[in-house]
């Protein structure tokens, strides 16, 4: 399952955007957003979320 990002908690640091080995994230109405058919759901962006904004769906 592709990861998504929590936009309530999500504070558009852009630092898991570089983290994504596919490019799956990017930006959207100042928060980030994955694209849940690229994502590979390798959890690398999770892992550097420091606002903890990122889960499974």
């Amino acid at each position: 399952m592709a990861y998504k990002i929590n936009a309530d908690s999500c504070v558009n640091c852009g630092s898991c955007e570089p983290d994504c080995p596919v490019g799956a994230i990017s930006e959207a109405n100042d928060k980030r957003v994955i694209d849940a058919n690229t994502c590979i759901s390798c959890g690398s962006c999770a892992a550097s979320c420091p606002a903890e904004a990122i889960s499974e769906n």
